[in-house]
């Protein structure tokens, strides 16, 4: 059929040729082929007799109109396709070639595509022969169909792969030629998630995925033939599967942040730094494998261990000793993380500064090794011993004795270091304490060795508890009749002893002030003295600033020996007696006292009674009659007694008794004797003796008033019951003097001062001799504002006695905190329509100082309009209109400053951000605002032909987007809701509508008010070329008459020509292109 067309066209120009007239004959008549080589074409698979189609007359012209010209092919056509053939038409001999037919003479292009035909001529009869080439070019049909090579696809993309990512391509090959193998892709079923590109089969994500509600998807794709379709065929040729499998990418790489940690000394496994590590993909992808130094240990001495309060936490250790000495300011540890994700994704690497800790930290150690102290003996409980601290001293220090036998004597405070006396000191006869401290936590020690200086606090003391000696009353004066002795634990003069007697009365002793030897100074009367003498030796040490001394009865007991006479009360005794005196009775009593008392005395007749006329009785001294003194005639009438007393041992001087006899009426006796008075003089020795042991009692009761620690020690009346002290006293300073006094002599008077509660900061100190009550550690009226201090008065006697009264310390504020705010930062989020005025949040700092010290006031140092702030609540308000989407966020820097007066004031600062959520305030945006499409006609059912993109700055629901269509002309067209995707919902027609105009919308999902937009889409159908048959004559020639003379528009003929077209595509136009009529004759374009 496409032959036929081409062939009207040569006999139209052939027969014009002809009508114009033959030229006139040449002289030698010629025999060629107007061309030397010709070109045809013919399409494959045409049916037998199917004429080539050339765009030029093939043939000789008749130079002779006899010549009977045959045309064969000799050459060029081996597989016998072609046949030559011959028409005359006129004065030329046409040359048309066709396929001869038959099954094994099928045309087929994708074997063979042209033949180059020789054709020669020759004239029956005549010697004359010509050649000619006919190119024949075989012509395309569309015979195959697209067939997919491979049949099977298979991708795996990430779930987060963005829209619009090509994501997989799918191919097709079709061995025709031109328009014959051109095609389209398209889904078999309809598919929202993902789009194919209806030519080059790139398969791209059209949504968005979520592996947790699919993670697979099995598409088919198939391929339809462009010309088969046009054909009214479906063209499908072959269908490729295509498997997508989605996965959860390794999508980030590990973050690595770094929180710098400078270890002290005294840590025993020290961290050096904390390591944080993040990752924001899920499950196995965001899990971290490993942490690594890759650079910047040369030596290997660091390692990172996993720990801490999350699983995302490394900590930077030491695996050994660090070597700080070459590498004095530390080491660049350069770290590197990588992830469990497939394919592992390695961090940034991060650099962390590890400073050399020996250098920043100075080397915590105690102040001194060793702390070398010295301290009075008499120091009570409570007094300062020594202040031990570490250098540089970290927050939290604590610190403890280490315990041993000489450790139980203190007490140290853990937080401050102070270590004070937690017993008296003279407890214990040892000159020196030595013990530890330790600093808390560590193998960190010091030691302290305290020395105990000296004092008197000893008192002598007697080796027995009282004396007692016996004396003979006839020991020489100067004898030593006892030795005491006293020892002095103290050293020096302070021990050194001298013994005195105590005694105020005189007393026949004395004693070697050196040695205590006691010595009579004169004769010893038993008689006269005391039986026994009780008195006190006193011992006295040396020592200053009292001495010390002790006391301890002595008792010497006087032993009585008979060293007396008797003596006679009455001597020299006259009298008479009745010459009748009866027998056996009295005639007298002799009495003789004895001052030794030790024997009774008896009495005893030396001599006058040779005639045994009296009777003395030897007991009683009773002189009696023994026979009648009828008859008697003494010696001048007298008789003379001598008589004599002995006590056993010593004689009486004799006295004599002279008895004279009377005769007549007389008195029975009469008697007359000189007294002695010896009786008086016995009464005042025994009285005086008597006095003398009044004397020695009395002066035992004064010995007690004198030596007893009778009296507690007295704080002064002035003592106050509070004292007030600012909290920047310098320490060192003075607070207060306190007076006390005791009204004991000597060391029972003697006071000590300590502070025995009421310190538990250990800021305090009082002098133990002059009781200055003193700062010893800074103050800190925040921490501790008013301290109640025990404050113990001792005196120095035995029994040791003690008094104590309570002092209340008030710590006055100085400036000296800034305000702190509770939180490091703030955040707020508020609305970005709040209102002007309206408070959003208060920032508060609290200043531990009080009084104007402590009152803030607040201010904003950053420079903005949109935020104001209450001087005094710190309540930040809104103070201008915000929008979101102009700015986010809004980072405020807060000043808290005090309002101390003629000092400096303190200030802090504080940042707050301020995050505005999102109000649905924007509408969405089409970017661009309008679409232009175009659209071949033929484009698959399911071919994206427009992505909508929308811009809505709001958050939220506010920013999600959703698409509509106003009209989709009964379905020929279809939008993704969610995702702005147009595809055809059904097939177009150029030739029914050449342009859509599509109203789109796009609405967000605001609440409680949505916003939307509307855009336009203008579809531009492109028309696809359905005129896929040439028109054709039915006859290669057609042969007309018409006479000479004949009018203009006179008809002469009618040709028809045929095009299988439908539609406009068949429609025919008639017009005279060539030939010798051309300019003679006219067609009618529409009738032909």
């Amino acid at each position: 059929r496409p032959s036929s067309l081409c062939l009207a066209f040569l006999i139209l120009g052939l027969f014009t040729c002809c009508c114009q007239g033959l030229p006139e004959p040449a002289f030698f008549p010629s025999f060629y082929f107007t061309h030397s080589v010709y070109n045809a074409s013919v399409y494959e698979n045409s049916a037998a007799r199917t004429y080539a189609n050339s765009q030029v007359k093939m043939g000789i012209s008749l130079a002779d109109l006899t010549w009977d010209i045959k045309y064969r092919i000799v050459s060029g056509d081996e597989e016998g396709f072609f046949k030559a053939e011959e028409v005359v038409l006129g004065d030329f001999c046409f040359l048309r070639i066709r396929t001869k037919g038959g099954n094994s003479a099928i045309l087929n292009r994708e074997i063979q595509d042209n033949y180059l035909l020789t054709v020669k001529a020759t004239v029956r009869g005549e010697d004359l022969e010509t050649w000619t080439k006919v190119n024949i070019q075989v012509l395309d049909m569309n015979d195959l169909r697209p067939l997919f090579s491979p049949t099977t696809y298979s991708v795996t993309i990430a779930e987060n792969t963005p829209l619009r990512t090509s994501i997989a391509q799918v191919t097709a090959t079709d061995a025709d030629i031109g328009s014959n193998g051109e095609f389209y892709y398209y889904f078999k079923n309809k598919v929202d998630l993902f789009a194919v590109h209806p030519t080059s089969g790139v398969i791209s994500l059209s949504g968005r995925l979520n592996y947790d509600e699919k993670n697979r998807y099995d598409l088919e794709i198939l391929a339809v033939d462009r010309g088969m379709k046009l054909y009214g065929n479906n063209g499908v040729s072959s269908t490729a599967k295509l498997f997508i499998h989605i996965e959860r990418i390794n999508e980030h790489a590990p973050t690595i942040s770094i929180v710098s940690h400078i270890p002290s000394t005294l840590d025993k496994d020290p961290t050096f730094s904390i390591v944080t590590v993040d990752d924001m993909d899920e499950g196995t992808n965001g899990e971290i494998d490993s942490v690594s130094i890759v650079a910047g240990d040369p030596l290997e001495q660091f390692f990172l261990i996993k720990g801490g309060t999350g699983n995302k936490e490394y900590r930077i250790k030491a695996l050994k000793l660090v070597d700080w000495e070459n590498f004095p300011y530390g080491y660049n540890l350069t770290l590197q993380a990588k992830d469990k994700g497939s394919p592992q994704k390695f961090s940034a690497v991060k650099i962390v500064h590890i400073p050399n800790t020996q250098k920043e930290n100075h080397q915590i150690e105690f102040e001194k090794e060793m702390y070398e102290v010295e301290l009075s003996e008499f120091a009570p409980p409570g007094v300062v011993v020594a202040v031990v601290k570490v250098k540089p001293e970290p927050q939290g220090a604590e610190y403890k004795l280490v315990q041993s036998e000489d450790a139980e004597y203190f007490k140290i405070n853990p937080k401050t270091g102070l270590i004070i006396t937690a017993h008296h000191l003279n407890v214990l006869e040892k000159e020196r304490f030595e013990f530890e401290v330790e600093y808390k936590g560590s193998d960190l020690g010091a030691n302290v060795i305290l020395s105990v200086v000296d004092t008197n606090d000893h008192t002598p003391v007697f080796k027995q508890h009282s004396y007692e000696s016996f004396v003979n009353e006839s020991i020489s004066v100067g004898s030593s009749i006892l030795a005491v002795t006293a020892i002095d634990s103290d050293k020096g003069e302070n021990g050194y002893i001298t013994y005195s007697l105590a005694s105020l009365n005189p007393l026949p002793f004395t004693i070697n002030q050196f040695t205590g030897v006691i010595s009579t100074t004169e004769e010893l009367d038993f008689e006269s003295s005391p039986e026994s003498y009780t008195f006190v030796i006193r011992a006295s040490d040396w020592g200053a600033p009292y001495r010390r001394e002790s006391e301890v009865n002595v008792t010497v007991h006087l032993e009585n020996i008979n060293d007396n006479k008797p003596l006679f009360e009455k001597v020299n005794c006259q009298g008479e007696v009745s010459h009748d005196f009866p027998v056996g009775h009295q005639i007298t009593a002799i009495s003789a006292i004895d001052i030794d008392e030790l024997e009774l005395v008896k009495y005893k007749i030396i001599s006058g009674n040779e005639l045994g006329f009296f009777e003395l009785s030897p007991e009683s001294g009773i002189l009696q009659l023994k026979k009648t003194l009828t008859g008697a005639s003494p010696k001048n009438g007298v008789f003379a007694l001598k008589i004599t007393a002995t006590d056993g041992e010593n004689f009486a001087d004799p006295m004599f008794v002279n008895i004279s006899i009377a005769y007549g009426k007389v008195t029975t006796k009469s008697f007359s004797c000189r007294e002695t008075k010896v009786a008086q003089k016995l009464a005042e020795k025994l009285l005086r003796k008597a006095k003398a042991n009044i004397k020695l009692k009395s002066e035992g009761g004064f010995l007690d008033l004198y030596s007893v620690n009778r009296h507690p020690p007295q704080f002064d009346k002035s003592f106050p019951s509070d004292v007030s002290v600012r909290e920047d006293l310098a320490v060192g300073s003075g607070i207060l003097s306190i007076g006390a006094s005791d009204a004991d002599p000597g060391f029972n008077g003697k006071i000590v001062y300590t502070i025995s509660d009421g310190n538990p900061d250990s800021c305090f100190a009082i002098d133990m001799e002059t009781g200055l009550l003193q700062v010893l550690m800074p103050l800190d009226r925040e921490k501790t504002d008013r301290y109640l201090l025990n404050i113990t008065i001792y005196d120095l006697g035995s029994p040791q006695k003690s008094s104590w009264r309570l002092l209340a310390v008030n710590v006055e504020d100085a400036n000296d905190n800034k305000p702190h705010f509770l939180q490091d930062s703030y955040s707020v989020n508020i609305l970005e329509s709040t209102s002007i005025g309206i408070e959003i949040i208060q920032v508060e700092a609290t200043d531990k100082d009080i009084g104007p010290n402590g009152e803030v006031f607040y201010s904003i140092l950053t420079d903005t309009e949109y935020f104001g702030i209450n001087s005094s609540s710190g309540i930040v308000y809104v103070a201008a209109p915000l929008d979101r989407e102009s700015k986010a966020n809004y980072t405020l820097t807060i000043e808290a400053r005090d309002k101390a007066e003629n000092v400096h004031q303190k200030f802090s600062i504080v940042d707050l951000t301020i995050f505005l959520s999102d109000v649905n305030d924007c509408p969405p945006v089409f970017i661009p605002s309008s679409y232009n499409a175009k659209v071949l006609e033929d484009l698959p059912v399911g071919t994206v032909i427009a992505w909508l993109e929308t811009q809505d700055p709001d958050l939220g629901p506010g920013g999600q987007v959703r698409y509509s269509l106003t009209n989709d002309y009964n379905g020929k067209f279809e939008v993704d809701k969610v995702f702005g995707t147009i595809r055809l919902g059904k097939e177009l027609n150029y030739e029914q509508q050449q342009f859509y105009n599509l109203t789109v919308r796009a609405k967000d999902k605001g609440r409680p008010v949505s916003l939307s937009s509307v855009s336009f889409v203008e579809v531009e159908v492109v028309d696809v070329n359905e005129n896929l048959y040439a028109p054709y004559f039915s006859d290669f020639a057609v042969m007309g008459l018409i006479k000479e003379n004949s009018r203009i528009g006179t008809s002469v003929l009618q040709v028809r020509a045929r095009d299988d077209d439908d539609g406009r595509d068949g429609e025919i136009q008639y017009s005279i292109r060539d030939g010798s009529g051309l300019g003679r004759f006219t067609i009618d374009e529409d009738t032909g």
